[in-house]
């Protein structure tokens, strides 16, 4: 299965793939927040993406209402320019490990590889 993470940012979105029968994930690039729709839904098309996961900013305590209301506004667009189950998962933190993190991708696709990574644990450990 096909399933493209995304990290959702105000001035960037941070994009990370992966194909759970290699079981890698990778990197994917960013797109501007701003102008998104046609190249995410080009991308979702090309690369036969079957789920979509993007990174829920639940905050410390609960906090970031504004920025939640953000992340389902733009799930709510991108439900409605494809037909695909859309998941959301804990993003808290992910942009913390995402500095710790060495290599050469943006900061936006490193949350996305974290957010992605934790999904794919998290839904191992269902199906165990």
């Amino acid at each position: 299965m096909n399933i493209l993470a995304i990290d959702f940012g105000t001035k960037n979105i941070g994009l990370a793939w992966c194909d759970t029968g290699i079981g890698a994930v990778l990197p994917y690039g960013q797109l501007d927040a701003k102008k998104w729709k046609i190249e995410l839904v080009k991308l979702v098309k090309e690369e036969r993406i079957e789920r979509v996961v993007i990174g829920m900013p639940t905050g410390v305590g609960g906090s970031g209402e504004k920025n939640i209301e953000r992340v389902q506004n733009f799930a709510a667009e991108l439900k409605a320019l494809i037909d695909l189950p859309i998941e959301f998962f804990d993003e808290r933190f992910s942009s913390q490990q995402a500095d710790r993190t060495p290599g050469g991708v943006s900061r936006d696709e490193k949350s996305a590889m974290i957010i992605l990574e934790g999904y794919l644990v998290a839904n191992k450990r269902k199906s165990n």
